[in-house]
C-alpha cells in the first residue's frame, strides 16, 4: 500500500473512532444523566428536568402506603406500610400502634395509623405538603400539629359522622417541586384542603395552582408580605413580617434604646427580603435608620468583616433576617460578634442550632416568633401536645394545628373546596386554634399579634440554653 493509501487509511479510522466515542459520551450522557459539563444542578440551563423532577410525584406523595420519612423507622411501621399497601388495614393498626409505642414522637406513624383506621369507608381528604427533603425537623414540626388535630377530630366522632384523612407531600421545599406537587393535588378532586406550603417561595409557587383549581391552602409557616391578598382561597395562620417587624423595631427603639442597625439577609429568598424590607420601613418609622446591608446570597460574604464593617458604619444593633438555608451564615455573625452589639433575629433563626451553635454568643438575642409554649399558661393546647408526643411542640407545630383545625371548622360548614373558601373567608368565621382564636383578615392574613423571646441559659433542653417569652410588652 503507497504511503499515501496508508494515511487515507489512518484518517478515516480517526475519524470513526472519533465519531463512536462522541456517539458513546452522548450515549452515557442521556443514559446516566451525568453531567460532563461540570454544572451545579441548579444551572444546568439547558435541561428540562430538574433533580427533583426525577422522582416520580407519586413517590412523593403518601397516605400510608410507603414512607416518606425513613429515617429512624421502626421495623413495625414498615410492616405496616406494607399491609396497608396490601390494604390489610387490621395489621396496619396493630403495627402502627406498636410503633408508636417505641417511637410516640413520629407524626408520620399516627397519620397513617388514623387513615388505616378509616380504611375504606367515607372520609374527607385533605393534603399536608412538607419539606421532607429539604428541612426534615420542620417537616415533623408541621406534621405533628396536622396528625393531633385529625387525631382529636377523629377520635370525637369526625366533622359530623365524617372522619378525616390526611395526605403527606413532600415538596422538599422546592419551588419548582411544590408547583408540580400542588398541581397533582389541585387535579385531585379529593382534595379538599391543603396545609402547608414551608418556604414562602413555595408557598407563592403553589398558590397559582391552587387559585385555578378553587382549592384552598392555609400555609402555617409562610410569612412573606408577598401573600398578603396573593388569591382568595390561599390563607395562613402565622402572621406576617410585617407584625414581626415592627415588634423588633419598637423593642430596638423603645427598651434598647438604640437608633442604626444593620441587617443581615439572603436576597435569594423572599421571607429574607420581606422581613428586611418590613423591618427597614419599620425602623425608619420608629425613628431610627439601616446604616448597612450585608447579603447572605453574596459569593463574597465574610462574617467577620461584615461585623466589622458594620460597627465602623456606627451600628448599635444586629438584625439577623436569616431564613433556615442560611443559619449557619446567620450563626457565624452571632459567633464572631461576640455580644458586642445587641442581636435582633426572625423566626428563621428559632431552632436548635441557635442553641447549640449561638451557645454564649446568642444569650439575649430577641427574637420574634408566632407563638411560643409557655407564653400563654391559660391554654389547653400545650398540655395536650405534651400529652401524645411525650414532648414540648414548637410553634410551627402550633400554627399546623391551627391551620388543620380551620379546614375542619370550614369543612364542617361545607364540605367543598369552594364551600371551605367562603367559610373561612366569612365575616363570622372563628376557630378555637392552639394559639387562641383563628380568623383571618379579608387579605387571608392573620390578625395576631407575635411572640417576642429572647435566648437564655436554662435546663428545658440539652443544649444548656432555651428560648424564653419576654413579657410585659
Amino acid at each position: 500500500m503507497s504511503q499515501k493509501n496508508e494515511t487515507a487509511v489512518l484518517i478515516l479510522s480517526l475519524l470513526i473512532t472519533l465519531g463512536l466515542a462522541g456517539a458513546g459520551i452522548w450515549w452515557l450522557t442521556n443514559r446516566s444523566g451525568t453531567n460532563f459539563g461540570g454544572l451545579s444542578p441548579d444551572n444546568q440551563a439547558l435541561s428540562n428536568k430538574s433533580p427533583q423532577s426525577e422522582q416520580s410525584i407519586e413517590q412523593r406523595l403518601s397516605a400510608g402506603n410507603k414512607l416518606l420519612i425513613s429515617g429512624g423507622s421502626t421495623a413495625k411501621k414498615q410492616e405496616a406500610v406494607a399491609a396497608i399497601a396490601s390494604g390489610n388495614y387490621n395489621a396496619a393498626i396493630s403495627d402502627l400502634q406498636a410503633s408508636l409505642k417505641t417511637n410516640p414522637n413520629d407524626p408520620e406513624a399516627l397519620i397513617y395509623l388514623n387513615n388505616a383506621r378509616i380504611a375504606d369507608q367515607k372520609s374527607y381528604t385533605i393534603a399536608a405538603a412538607v419539606p421532607i427533603g429539604g428541612d426534615i425537623n420542620a417537616a415533623l414540626e408541621i406534621l405533628r400539629g396536622v396528625a393531633q388535630a385529625q387525631h382529636e377530630i377523629n377520635q370525637s366522632g369526625g366533622i359530623s359522622g365524617t372522619p378525616l384523612k390526611v395526605l403527606i407531600a413532600n415538596d422538599d421545599n422546592n419551588p419548582e417541586m411544590a408547583a408540580q406537587i400542588a398541581s397533582t393535588l389541585a387535579n385531585n378532586s379529593e382534595i379538599l384542603g391543603v396545609i402547608g406550603h414551608f418556604g414562602s417561595d413555595t408557598t407563592l409557587a403553589a398558590s397559582k395552582i391552587y387559585q385555578q383549581k378553587q382549592l384552598v391552602a392555609i400555609s402555617p409557616t409562610s410569612t412573606s408580605v408577598q401573600l398578603s391578598g396573593v388569591a382568595k382561597n390561599i390563607f395562613r395562620t402565622v402572621p406576617s413580617d410585617r407584625f414581626a417587624a415592627n415588634a423588633l423595631s419598637r423593642y430596638m427603639v423603645e427598651k434598647l434604646q438604640k437608633q442604626k442597625a444593620a441587617v443581615f439577609f439572603n436576597s435569594a429568598s423572599s421571607y429574607s427580603k420581606s422581613l428586611k424590607d418590613e423591618f427597614t420601613t419599620a425602623i425608619y418609622g420608629d425613628g431610627g435608620q439601616i446604616v448597612s446591608e450585608f447579603d447572605f446570597a453574596n459569593g463574597n460574604f465574610n462574617a467577620a468583616d461584615s461585623v466589622k464593617s458594620a460597627i465602623a458604619q456606627g451600628a448599635e444593633v444586629i438584625m439577623l433576617a436569616s431564613n433556615s438555608a442560611t443559619i449557619d451564615q446567620a450563626l457565624q455573625v452571632v459567633q464572631v460578634n461576640a455580644k458586642r452589639l445587641p442581636l435582633l433575629a426572625g423566626d428563621g433563626a428559632y431552632t436548635a442550632k441557635t442553641l447549640q451553635i449561638g451557645g454564649a454568643g446568642a444569650t439575649d438575642m430577641v427574637l420574634a416568633i408566632p407563638w411560643h409554649i409557655l407564653a400563654d399558661p391559660q391554654s389547653n393546647f400545650p398540655q395536650t401536645s405534651k400529652q401524645l408526643w411525650n414532648a414540648e411542640v414548637s410553634w410551627r407545630t402550633a400554627l399546623a394545628y391551627d391551620a388543620a383545625i380551620a379546614l375542619i371548622v370550614g369543612l364542617g360548614r361545607n364540605p367543598t373546596r369552594t364551600g371551605i373558601q367562603q367559610a373561612l373567608s366569612a365575616s363570622d368565621f372563628s376557630a378555637n386554634g392552639a394559639s387562641g382564636p383563628i380568623r383571618f383578615l379579608p387579605s387571608g392574613d392573620r390578625n395576631r399579634a407575635v411572640q417576642l423571646v429572647t435566648v437564655k441559659p436554662g435546663n428545658r433542653t440539652s443544649y444548656g440554653y432555651e428560648f424564653v417569652p419576654i413579657s410585659g410588652l
